[in-house]
């Protein structure tokens, strides 16, 4: 019995979720309604509330099993240093290709910025330990240099997304990757 709850609790959030992300295709968050979303998941209010505050309670879970999500994706890889810097942008960029639809709406089409910060932290642990290592500038600097190798990659891959993926992540990887070792030699 309690399988079953389980796996029932997990198909309402999933249809939460799928149905948060479809409206947000046509409309900011704050145009939504949590009756919205339950029109579309075909749930009733209430069953919404046993799962979630608000529709903002909703997009924040989202956002926070997405970004844990990401975490375990690259904390199971380990590569050698030299080439952790490229191996972990690579395997970055295929699990945004696998959650493309998810990533293009709250990257893109979702007007709140607080996805992108947390991917952008996301990127800071992974990425920018490889090169700090490396750059041999004022360390009071590597903070501005960091976010601006960040900020940069961030939107190298909004442009990719919005272009369809029209690249592999290994080309996208490249690219970040020569850019972000370029500026710090």
């Amino acid at each position: 019995m309690t399988e079953k709850l389980d796996r029932r609790k997990k198909y309402t959030r999933m249809v939460l979720k799928d149905s948060l992300i479809a409206l947000l295709k046509s409309k900011p968050l704050s145009a939504i309604t949590v009756k919205e979303i339950c029109n579309h998941a075909d749930i009733n209010r209430s069953t919404f509330y046993t799962h979630y505050k608000d529709h903002y309670d909703l997009l924040n879970k989202l956002e926070e099993e997405i970004i844990a999500d990401m975490n375990t994706y690259l904390n199971a890889h380990n590569f050698a240093q030299k080439e952790k810097a490229m191996q972990t942008t690579i395997k970055l960029l295929e699990y945004i290709k696998s959650k493309h639809e998810i990533c293009y709406t709250l990257l893109i089409e979702n007007k709140d910025t607080s996805f992108e910060e947390r991917v952008m932290e996301v990127a800071r642990s992974f990425l920018i330990d490889n090169w700090t290592d490396e750059y041999e500038g004022d360390s009071a600097d590597s903070a501005y240099i960091s976010t601006f190798i960040i900020s940069g990659s961030i939107h190298v891959i909004k442009h990719w997304l919005s272009r369809n993926m029209d690249r592999t992540p290994q080309q996208i990887a490249d690219i970040i990757n020569t850019v972000c070792y370029k500026g710090i030699e």
